[in-house]
């Protein structure tokens, strides 16, 4: 008993303290959102109606759902709901008119701030602009149609393995691509099949599993990180050497983050391939290559002079 009494006692504390250590910023932040969660981090939400006199409960919009969960383990977990959506939201039942509230972009934010200078996000509009999702569509195609603002965090840049990198970002272009109700938002034109147009693609499911759809979708650039430039489908990577080689494109997209050296003849370090991925024609290495091609003609050279030698004793 005096054991467990013990542990008990450890547990509590080693709790408080980790209490006591979390930031205050963030406990005030948790307090002032919790208010918003109540009604959406829940599938209903209730009122009292002032013209029944009554009580009622009614379904929250599947989209305006948000999870607490994820929300305070993502890149903007310390802010207030009333950071980026009016105060006048605080005031329940909402205005019907709040929902014309446009909502701030990315950039109103991110431009010119020294703190995130190191993620280009100047460069980033930049592609963004030339891209077919600002060019083809309206301005209602924001940096939020990709990025949640209520659950994205920071993925490449993060200590997680390539394979999680290409889930996480496939599932971005997946969350329109292949849903209808997303899609019609910015498009009145059928949704295309990501199957169907990519049947020309060889081993399709080991492809849309083992690379990014940016991969062969983007303009890439040396100052971007993670390419904004989304291509016309005409511009799209179909040359299986682009990416099957030394020189591959891989490694100014998908492994940029982790190489250790820029593309040359040496291809890429096996050990950083072969972590977590390996791809057929971009982990030769030049001395093997050699070595091989001196073992290749030292054999051809033995099989030439064993058949002279028997054409001449012949």
């Amino acid at each position: 008993m005096r054991k467990l009494f013990l542990i008990n006692l450890l547990c509590i504390i080693s709790i408080v303290g980790y209490t006591q250590e979390m930031d205050d910023e963030e406990v005030v932040h948790s307090k002032s959102n919790s208010e918003c969660f109540f009604c959406h981090g829940s599938a209903t939400y209730t009122y009292y109606n002032d013209v029944i006199e009554r009580t009622v409960t009614k379904r929250m919009n599947p989209y305006f759902i948000v999870d607490s969960v994820h929300y305070y383990d993502q890149n903007h977990s310390s802010f207030e709901c009333t950071d980026c959506h009016s105060y006048d939201f605080t005031t329940f039942p909402h205005d019907n008119t709040l929902r014309m509230e446009p909502m701030p972009s990315c950039m109103d934010c991110h431009e010119g701030d020294d703190a995130t200078a190191s993620f280009s996000f100047e460069k980033i509009n930049e592609e963004f602009q030339e891209s077919v999702h600002s060019t083809k569509h309206s301005d209602e195609f924001t940096c939020w149609m990709c990025h949640n603002p209520h659950s994205y965090k920071i993925n490449a840049r993060s200590n997680v393995s390539v394979r999680e990198t290409i889930i996480y970002d496939n599932n971005i272009c997946l969350s329109c691509h292949a849903d209808i109700n997303k899609y019609q938002l910015i498009s009145q034109n059928p949704n295309p099949s990501v199957i169907d147009k990519h049947d020309w693609l060889p081993n399709q499911r080991s492809h849309f599993a083992h690379v990014r759809c940016i991969e062969c979708h983007t303009h890439t650039s040396e100052d971007v990180l993670v390419a904004h430039q989304i291509q016309t489908k005409d511009k799209a990577v179909k040359k299986c050497v682009e990416c099957h080689s030394t020189n591959s494109t891989l490694m100014a997209s998908l492994h940029k983050f982790r190489a250790q050296e820029n593309r040359g003849s040496f291809g890429f370090y096996n050990s950083t391939i072969l972590e977590d991925t390996y791809i057929i024609g971009a982990n030769r290495n030049l001395y093997l290559n050699i070595l091989s091609a001196l073992i290749f003609g030292g054999v051809l050279l033995v099989i030439i002079i064993h058949a002279i030698l028997r054409a001449i004793l012949k």
